[in-house]
């Protein structure tokens, strides 16, 4: 009984505060709306629909971890950007001289809005990685890095503008 009573106190008390919710957003719940803008492609490298996955994927992961309705433009949250880096590089030198990894880096630079709260607004960088052996080609391995790579930009952007982190 007194375990029950505890938790039904403490669960009143966090959904009374209004803006903490179970999926780790700070969102104010004055905050009911969002828009994401199709990003471009700004670099030379990558798949062309590079963009538009890493759009939809915005889309989802705000759908699926909100409660905020997605609008086509005019929403309280507005997410624009430009894919700014598409790169393999050489990681891990060997005692050959040779790289042991390459490492495929993808920068995204997000430009974030509250209309409700422009003190939550930013411009900002956001890059991530993986590696694949130096034996093997980016084409052998693209498909396999790119939806990690993107999955991690996505949940980051995420974090600084919905979770402010």
């Amino acid at each position: 009984m007194g375990i029950t009573l505890t938790c039904c106190l403490v669960l009143s008390l966090l959904s009374g505060c209004g803006i903490y919710s179970f999926t780790g957003t700070s969102l104010s719940p004055d905050i009911k709306t969002f828009t994401v803008n199709n990003f471009n492609m700004g670099t030379a490298g990558g798949p062309s629909n590079l963009p538009l996955l890493l759009t939809e994927k915005i889309k989802e992961y705000f759908q699926r971890n909100t409660n905020l309705t997605l609008l086509p433009s005019g929403g309280d949250l507005l997410l624009e950007g430009t894919v700014t880096g598409y790169d393999v590089v050489p990681v891990a030198p060997t005692a050959n001289d040779q790289a042991g990894f390459n490492r495929l880096n993808v920068t995204v630079q997000v430009r974030f809005v509250n209309t409700l709260d422009e003190t939550k607004n930013f411009d900002q960088a956001f890059t991530f990685y993986a590696d694949f052996p130096q034996s093997q080609t980016l084409n052998q391995n693209e498909a396999r890095l790119l939806p990690t790579i993107l999955d991690q930009i996505v949940q980051n952007i995420f974090n600084k503008s919905a979770a402010d982190w």
